[in-house]
């Protein structure tokens, strides 16, 4: 057998020596798994519901935290304390819940609250025409700095006809997702958002009372009380009261009816609106421009 040469072998034990190295564990940090990823908690902007709506397949909108109030006096704009808040104030039976003021005395200078509006007059809230003429381009309310809902002009805006239509006739399961009810005797209609879950202390049943002809509307479809309202409010429910329309200086059927503006005008004298009863509503109806109606903005999610 041939023998290693001297030189072969130191060459042989160098190239062990260098595997050897190569083979040797290094001080590598041990490799710790990622934090599992909570997901934020949404961020529910100022005056808004937490609730989300689709109107639209590609849109999803909050809700306001009640209707539009304005203060002509202090030209202050403001969301209703409570969503079944209104001022109302029509001579008889409904008077509406908000002390101190009354739709009928609308004017530049009044120091109450109003919430009835004549159509696009974000710019000129307190006009009270009954001619069609002074109703001109639309002027959304939402132009103006809301003090609860964030003080920022074009913050909130006003759903369109197509957008109210798609709340109450296209959205996933848009049937089972309103009806009429009352919180703590004042009636109006409820709607729930896309995402809902009952809370477990209330019930809900959709739909709308049958027609009666008795002269006082039946609101008892679906009842609560003010603490069963939260727990339905913080899941995201919301409640549009019913509080009648003003045309001049009158205001009629206060608590029987609900009419809401939107922003899209029909023709000269009329724009479209949503209308509710206790036995139905209407998601694309239209009214005469220069009656007053209540506002409920909304913010684009």
């Amino acid at each position: 057998m041939k023998r290693l040469s001297k030189s072969m072998v130191v060459c042989f034990m160098a190239a062990v020596m260098i595997m050897t190295v190569g083979c040797q564990k290094e001080d590598i940090a041990p490799i710790i798994p990622d934090s599992p990823i909570i997901p934020d908690t949404p961020i529910i902007p100022d005056g808004a519901l937490p609730g989300l709506f689709s109107v639209s397949a590609t849109q999803q909108v909050y809700f306001s935290q009640g209707n539009l109030q304005y203060q002509a006096s202090t030209n202050t704009w403001r969301f209703a304390e409570h969503q079944y808040d209104y001022v109302g104030k029509q001579t008889g039976y409904y008077r509406g819940n908000v002390s101190g003021s009354d739709n009928r005395y609308i004017s530049s200078t009044y120091s109450g609250w109003i919430d009835l509006f004549g159509w696009g007059t974000g710019s000129n809230p307190t006009l009270s025409s009954t001619s069609f003429e002074d109703y001109g381009a639309f002027v959304d309310w939402g132009c103006n700095p809301i003090s609860n809902g964030g003080n920022t002009n074009n913050l909130w805006r006003t759903l369109t006809k197509s957008e109210w239509y798609y709340l109450f006739n296209s959205r996933t399961d848009a049937s089972s997702k309103c009806g009429t009810g009352n919180i703590n005797g004042v009636g109006g209609l409820i709607i729930l958002p896309d995402s809902w879950k009952l809370p477990s202390e209330c019930s809900f049943t959709s739909g709308f009372c049958s027609p009666s002809g008795d002269s006082y509307p039946d609101w008892s479809h679906n009842s609560y009380t003010l603490a069963q309202w939260a727990q339905m409010e913080a899941a995201g429910a919301v409640f549009l009261p019913a509080a009648g329309y003003r045309y001049g200086t009158n205001v009629y059927h206060v608590g029987r009816y609900g009419f809401y503006w939107s922003s899209t005008p029909l023709n000269d004298g009329d724009a479209y609106s949503m209308s509710f009863v206790s036995y139905g509503l209407i998601a694309m109806d239209s009214n005469y421009r220069g009656f007053g109606l209540s506002v409920r903005p909304v913010l684009d999610n």
